[in-house]
């Protein structure tokens, strides 16, 4: 069927395809308003979640299993032995500082500074300090430091006020340099497939440091505060969310709306590590709702230029309705001082403040700056770094992947299995597909003969303001069609077609053999040829390049969704376009394509019933290559999807590599399937 493809690409007119040149335009302007449309209405749906004091008490246990899943907590993992070693102390006036380090998990590293007033007399509260990207590296020897050293000030004025501070360094930028931009600058995308983020190992540090804390006989448990700014202040409230012995909080610079994230572009001054995978598609405000009841500052600058003001307040304003029902207004403050996205003293003193009157109970007045006064090489932890370290590696393991599938031993078996990975599946990985599919069915835009093969050109809506085109060929005699075979595009797919139907006469010799054998197969037998293109590629391709490509795609994952999991309800929009044409509805229907298309019309068949078969070419053996969809490996790769299709659809996979496929094919053994439900062949050679 491959060659079909190729063979009938010539028949489409130039008239019809002239898309190609033109679709960077539609497809800029359908990515625009789709950005706007689905972050207005996420928005909108999660301000009304919530309209009294009862909704939220019922739903808050769930918000905070999501928030632990989202970012890659749930289930919690196990508390290991933190192995929590001092290598080193700094005598300061008034104050002690100890280097250590502690494993958050088995070779995890976490250096930090511990910062501890001398001659304590009783428990003293404790401050947490969550660092933001503070450059601390010596170009020369190319030792990193630890961005702890950038924030020593503010341990340094803890201490010396009758606090103890313990200093984290973060995953990136610490002494031990992690990677907190994996999708930003090094397109480990198959990561969201996993449903890694970074920001859920910084809270889990936290939490870990909080284990720390309370090992220290000087602490007072029932006194623990938070703060922290700009990445800190982002890990201060996934902090404050998922563990309640955070007492009070101020996060400085560290959390904004959807929409200043996506439709004013700030996401492209974060890193990853500010933000959750959206599974469950929150606005920013109900991770900040989980701090409530306790007391939080909320803190910012009026010119920061990646937590814009008006987003700030507009948050502030939704999480302060729901300090009001709690009655306790007097825990929500807003601190805006004058100035840019730095960490300026202003900010710093109203932190101050706010921890003396919550951990302290104290109004006395704040008669002191905090200064950077120690060397910062005095600051280090590891003099070598550790050979067993998982940092630089983490995102590889941090978040479980599903165990590999057994066998099933029965049809229930099965049957259990089957629907669990596809309740998974719907909840987990395509949670954002529209709850109904739109009900307009697909528009006719034109038909014409050409060389004596017809060509309709349909219009259909995946979904309000996803308009995607459609296009059937077949014979213009045709009465009762036997076969309908959809092609999904790629891009190369796309332009291969586009070139190929532009090209005019004279023909390439080999496009000329094609037609006519194409022509004569179409003319000589009842079936009709199918061709779509989903979003994002040809007619509605968007702008590309590296940096465009990879923040619209950092947009759409904080929506909840990737391109290519509505990619797959585009595919299954157009399979029920196509059963909404009355001569259709009973056709037998193929599905076909190639490379990572061929996964989305995988997952796609899944989800629509009667699809005779699936071609697939050259199908990725796993999502860490491809297709994306959030949290997917967590649930089953793409050799159990094969076997979900091959239930219901003969699976045919062009694949040089068979052994890639062993597991779907012992399943229909094992369950006695039909001997054709799969079947492994290899690629014919390219023409």
């Amino acid at each position: 069927m491959r060659t079909i493809l190729t063979g009938l690409f010539v028949l489409v007119a130039a008239s019809i395809l002239t898309a190609a040149d033109t679709a960077t335009p539609r497809g800029d302007a359908l990515l625009k308003d789709y950005l706007q449309n689905q972050t207005a209405a996420l928005s909108t749906h999660s301000a009304a979640l919530y309209p009294d004091l009862p909704a939220w008490q019922a739903a808050r246990p769930e918000l905070e299993r999501q928030v632990r899943e989202m970012l890659g907590l749930d289930p919690w993992p196990e508390k290991t032995p933190l192995h929590a070693t001092i290598t080193g102390s700094v005598d300061c006036d008034g104050f002690t500082v100890e280097n250590l380090h502690f494993q958050s998990q088995p070779g995890l590293y976490v250096t930090a500074n511990l910062y501890r007033p001398k001659n304590l007399s009783g428990k003293a509260p404790a401050v947490l300090y969550l660092c933001g990207h503070g450059l601390e590296k010596d170009k020369a020897t190319g030792v990193s430091y630890g961005n702890k050293t950038h924030y020593q000030h503010h341990g340094a004025w803890f201490a010396k006020h009758g606090y103890v501070c313990l200093i984290l360094d973060t995953l990136q930028l610490g002494e031990i340099e992690g990677h907190h931009r994996i999708t930003f600058d090094e397109a480990k995308w198959w990561s969201v497939s996993r449903g890694y983020t970074p920001t859920g190992v910084e809270a889990w540090n936290a939490v870990r440091a909080i284990d720390y804390l309370l090992t220290r006989p000087e602490i007072d448990p029932e006194r623990i505060g938070v703060t922290g700014r700009s990445g800190g202040g982002g890990y201060t409230w996934w902090i404050t969310a998922i563990d309640q012995r955070i007492k009070t909080a101020v996060p400085v610079a560290g959390i904004t709306d959807l929409h200043n994230h996506i439709l004013d572009h700030t996401i492209d001054g974060h890193c990853d590590c500010m933000f959750m995978l959206n599974t469950y598609q929150w606005d920013y405000w109900q991770v900040a709702a989980l701090a409530a009841p306790r007391p939080v500052l909320l803190a910012n600058t009026d010119k920061d230029n990646i937590f814009p003001l008006d987003g700030v307040v507009r948050l502030h304003s939704e999480v302060r309705h729901l300090y009001h029902l709690l009655g306790v207004p007097r825990h929500w403050g807003l601190n805006i001082t004058e100035g840019p996205h730095k960490d300026t003293q202003e900010l710093q003193l109203h932190a101050f403040v706010w921890m003396e009157r919550f951990l302290k109970n104290s109004e006395a007045p704040i008669e002191s700056l905090a200064m950077p006064r120690i060397p910062r090489e005095q600051l280090r932890v590891f003099q070598h770094l550790p050979t067993d370290q998982r940092n630089t590696t983490v995102e590889e393991s941090f978040v479980p992947a599903a165990p590999a599938p057994t066998l099933p031993e029965t049809p229930a078996h099965w049957a259990s299995q089957r629907d669990a990975w596809l309740n998974a599946l719907r909840t987990i990985c395509f949670r954002a597909w529209p709850a109904k599919a739109p009900d307009s069915a697909p528009e006719l835009v034109s038909t014409r003969t050409l060389e004596g093969i017809q060509l309709t050109h349909y219009s259909l809506q995946s979904q309000p303001g996803v308009s995607l085109d459609l296009y059937l060929l077949h014979s213009p005699t045709l009465k009762e069609p036997e076969l309908i075979t959809l092609n999904v595009l790629d891009q190369k797919g796309w332009k291969d077609f586009a070139a190929m139907a532009l090209t005019g006469d004279p023909l390439p010799p080999s496009a000329r053999a094609d037609l006519a054998s194409q022509r004569s197969m179409l003319l000589a037998r009842p079936w009709v040829m199918a061709y779509l293109a989903p979003r994002g590629i040809g007619p509605t391709s968007w702008s590309h390049g590296l940096k465009k490509d990879t923040q619209s795609e950092r947009r759409l994952i904080m929506l909840g969704q990737t391109t290519d999991s509505m990619r797959v309800w585009d595919v299954r929009r157009t399979v029920q376009s196509v059963r909404s044409i009355a001569r259709y509805k009973t056709t037998a229907l193929w599905l076909q394509a190639e490379g990572a298309m061929a996964g989305v019309t995988l997952y796609a068949s899944l989800f629509e019933p009667d699809i005779t078969r699936l071609d697939l070419w050259q199908l990725p053996h796993s999502h860490t290559t491809g297709p994306t969809f959030l949290n997917v490996l967590r649930v089953l790769d793409l050799p159990a999807a094969v076997a979900l299709a091959a239930e219901r659809s003969r699976v045919r996979i062009y694949d040089a590599d068979a052994t890639a496929w062993t597991y779907p094919s012992k399943v229909a053994a094992q369950l006695g399937w039909p001997t054709d439900r799969i079947d492994i062949r290899t690629p014919p050679p390219a023409p």
